[in-house]
């Protein structure tokens, strides 16, 4: 089918339509970067062919050359029969501005608490100053450990992750943002491997997905590592262990911020004591919480 619409291609606007054609046919899941079948063609189209990623203009009918056709037939191929995230096929994911580097031994970043950091946590962080010291917890592939470290000019950052894996492809984006004096990367299962350190700040996105979720799961997601999706029937196991461990990790004053995915209402019910402060992100006030070290 891609081979032999070879010959009928020569634009790149012809090129873009075919693959929103076959990605809509093919009833593809977007979820990792974009959330629509012409995003993710764009996408995917002009990073293969080196151009700019948010220009379109004047490139739409410029005529490809053989093997700028070949090479985008060959990527929509395999995002349609095998159903590999954009991310996973290009080696890259973007929070904001922010490129980092990704592969399979490390979940798609995608998390809300990147916008959060952006903003130096304003206004619950008077002064990014003086945070000195910060923790993320289940760092992936370091982004948000790498963002505090930007948004927090003073912060040593300890980034944890049970997965060597992981910490592998970590290493590799805090080499290339040249933080390596400042960011620290730590295999630990949860906290257990930290000694007495404390922090002014704690952040993570942990696995949220709750089983009967991850038995719904599209193709697109089972392609990502099972340990940084599924935690537990309720999505809340190790959600419990950060709010059973934090308080002895924070400094007098200090915050600790946590994705929770769609599990606001059963962690309410769950806590019913915490005064959880849900922060705003640009999809709601749903996702995120934030507790003082004096509110745990």
């Amino acid at each position: 089918m891609f081979d032999n619409a070879r010959n009928d291609l020569h634009t790149l606007r012809d090129c873009l339509r075919f693959a929103v054609t076959h990605f809509n046919e093919a009833g593809l899941f977007f979820g990792h970067g974009s959330d629509n079948a012409w995003d993710e063609a764009v996408y995917l189209t002009l990073h293969t062919l080196h151009l700019p990623l948010d220009r379109l203009e004047p490139f739409l009918d410029a005529r490809l050359l053989p093997k700028e056709k070949s090479a985008l037939l060959r990527i929509y191929e395999r995002r349609v029969q095998e159903r590999i995230p954009a991310a996973y096929l290009t080696k890259e994911a973007w929070l904001g501005e922010h490129r980092f580097y990704v592969d399979e031994r490390v979940i798609v970043p995608r998390s809300f608490i990147a916008e959060l950091l952006d903003e130096q946590l304003s206004p619950w962080i008077e002064d990014p100053w003086q945070v000195e010291t910060a923790l993320d917890l289940c760092t992936g592939s370091g982004c948000l450990a790498i963002l505090a470290a930007l948004n927090f000019p003073e912060a040593r950052v300890d980034a944890i992750d049970l997965s060597p894996d992981a910490l592998a492809v970590a290493k590799k984006n805090v080499d290339d943002y040249q933080l390596q004096e400042r960011v620290r990367l730590i295999e630990s299962d949860g906290m257990n491997a930290l000694g007495d350190e404390r922090y002014d700040l704690i952040i993570s996105n942990p696995p949220y997905v709750d089983a009967a979720s991850v038995a719904a799961l599209p193709p697109e997601y089972l392609k990502e590592p099972e340990l940084a999706l599924g935690s537990g029937e309720d999505g809340l196991d190790f959600t419990r262990r950060i709010l059973a461990e934090a308080k002895a990790r924070l400094n007098p004053g200090g915050i600790l911020v946590v994705e929770i995915g769609h599990n606001r209402d059963v962690l309410e019910a769950a806590y019913p004591q915490l005064p959880f402060t849900w922060l705003d992100t640009a999809a709601g006030d749903q996702y995120v919480f934030m507790l003082r070290q004096e509110e745990l």
